[in-house]
């Protein structure tokens, strides 16, 4: 492996620092890399593995004001690129406005999620609720050739080199950026149409946008979408004709928030409600249908099947999860953010356009999250869901599970004790004929070892196991969001020497 330093950033976290989401598999990195030809630890590259792997994390370098959550970490982009049976990696923070001035400060200056936003050392800020960093440490994905990272409730967008994780400054949409509003985590992207679909949210009326952007990068549809009130929709999804948002019933209590205080509430009285929207449709063409309560963090795909506009999701059992004295201080603290105290599983809705009718049921037993599919069938009728399972009360990834949505089968395989994945994005083969013709990409962080590793899996046989493991320069930050892009679909990929140097956007 052929390694260089590219930067150092200083950190302040304290040297005993005991919180589990900056320790432990949520040590944060101050180092950026730059890491050619990656050691093979066992199998082989695969040949026909051409494109990059681009995986967001939340990485802070200060302590926080007075109470951490791990949303609140500064964005760090890793990117493991895959090209003629070798592989090259590199990670970067994003360059926010927040990252700078928190760096040149050398402190926190904004109030974080589990924070009053009156603590704030500064009276700007961004996302819903205000007064907040933009971290820009959610979400990735890539539109017209460029990496965008996006922040959980709402900010700007940031342009990132997929090769180098480069940050490239703002987008702008030629000018069009909502900036007030900014832009939510999970924007999605149609590699069909080459459109960007997108929703953000705040405190003021109408609570809720969306829009669409074109293949030329010009913001072309933005309508209301008004709601009853303050809400927290963290996804959306959308099919060949129809976009799909939601009201879900797990939102700020409103006499706290009447105090200055964002206390999330789980309203157990309320249907979970959903609004399907033609892609370019307006006000008068939303049809809302409520279904059961829940809250549901991420969305897989949804399709059409004749009359009925299918979405498919994890359903959360339990949304605020009660304390029930089991675990240490901190698991009781964020039990909100472990999978098995969610009880989130797949699930799926049918909206039937012509009664109005709603259908739902559950698609598996097995509590799974962060799912995954083969791209080019987003927004189709599909088969297969790759999804995470978690550690028992941790916000950690400790396996994946391939969904087979057609027969109800499922393919696990366990990454070990101590052994943290992330979002498993899927790569379909070069010349691929299948849905899961293709292959599994995924980080882990491995305690045993001290180290981190980029994991290559056959989608056709995840429980078989990896068939190519190599290591990383450094062990990473357990983090979250991933994506894929095919090399077919950056520039400069397949003319430059190395892909690695493909640069100039």
């Amino acid at each position: 492996m052929d390694i260089e330093v590219l930067g150092r950033y200083l950190s302040t976290l304290p040297a005993d620092d005991d919180h589990p989401y900056r320790t432990g598999p949520w040590r944060p990195q101050t180092t950026e890399w730059r890491a050619d030809d990656l050691d093979v630890v066992s199998g082989e590259i695969p040949t026909d593995l051409d494109g990059v792997y681009l995986r967001n994390t939340e990485n802070p370098l200060h302590p926080s004001i007075k109470h951490y959550h791990p949303f609140d970490g500064d964005g760090m982009v890793h990117v493991v690129g895959f090209r003629d049976g070798k592989a090259f990696y590199r990670n970067r923070f994003v360059r926010t406005d927040g990252l700078v001035a928190e760096t040149e400060a050398q402190q926190s200056l904004w109030a974080g999620i589990a924070e009053m936003p009156y603590v704030a050392k500064r009276e700007d800020g961004w996302g819903a609720r205000r007064l907040m960093k933009d971290a820009s440490s959610t979400d990735v994905i890539v539109h017209r050739g460029v990496a965008l990272t996006t922040f959980y409730q709402c900010g700007d967008l940031y342009r990132l080199d997929p090769y180098s994780a480069m940050t490239l400054g703002k987008e702008s949409w030629n000018g069009a950026f909502p900036a007030r509003w900014g832009v939510s985590a999970h924007p999605k992207v149609d590699d069909a149409t080459g459109e960007m679909l997108f929703f953000n949210y705040a405190k003021d009326a109408p609570y809720l946008h969306y829009g669409v952007v074109d293949e030329n990068n010009d913001l072309v549809h933005y309508v209301d979408i008004p709601l009853p009130g303050p809400r927290l929709p963290h996804d959306m999804a959308f099919t060949e004709n129809y976009a799909i948002l939601n009201d879900l019933p797990l939102f700020w209590d409103a006499t706290a928030l009447a105090q200055g205080a964002h206390v999330t509430r789980f309203h157990r009285d309320l249907p979970s409600r959903f609004a399907v929207i033609p892609r370019r449709g307006q006000l008068e063409d939303i049809r809302w249908f409520e279904a059961d309560p829940t809250y549901v963090l991420h969305f897989v795909n949804a399709f059409e099947d004749g009359d009925d506009v299918v979405l498919d999701g994890f359903f959360q059992g339990d949304p605020e999860p009660p304390d029930n004295g089991m675990g240490d201080k901190w698991q009781r603290a964020f039990r909100f953010l472990a999978l098995d105290r969610m009880q989130a599983r797949l699930h799926r809705w049918r909206f039937d356009l012509r009664t109005g009718h709603v259908k739902e049921e559950p698609l598996s037993e097995r509590i799974t999250e962060f799912g995954m599919m083969n791209a080019t069938q987003t927004g189709r009728d599909y088969r297969y869901v790759y999804a995470a399972t978690g550690k028992p009360g941790w916000f950690l990834f400790d396996g994946l599970v391939r969904h087979d949505l057609h027969t109800g089968a499922e393919d696990h395989f366990s990454f070990g004790e101590g052994v943290y994945g992330s979002e498993t994005a899927m790569a379909p083969r070069v010349g691929s004929t299948g849905e899961d013709d293709g292959y599994l990409v995924t980080l882990t962080t491995d305690m045993n070892d001290d180290a981190s590793y980029c994991l290559v899996f056959d989608a056709a046989r995840v429980g078989d196991g990896p068939v190519c493991k190599l290591r990383l320069p450094e062990r990473i930050s357990s983090g979250t969001h991933s994506t894929w892009a095919d090399g077919a679909e950056l520039r400069r990929w397949h003319t430059a020497d190395s892909p690695a140097d493909a640069l100039g956007l």
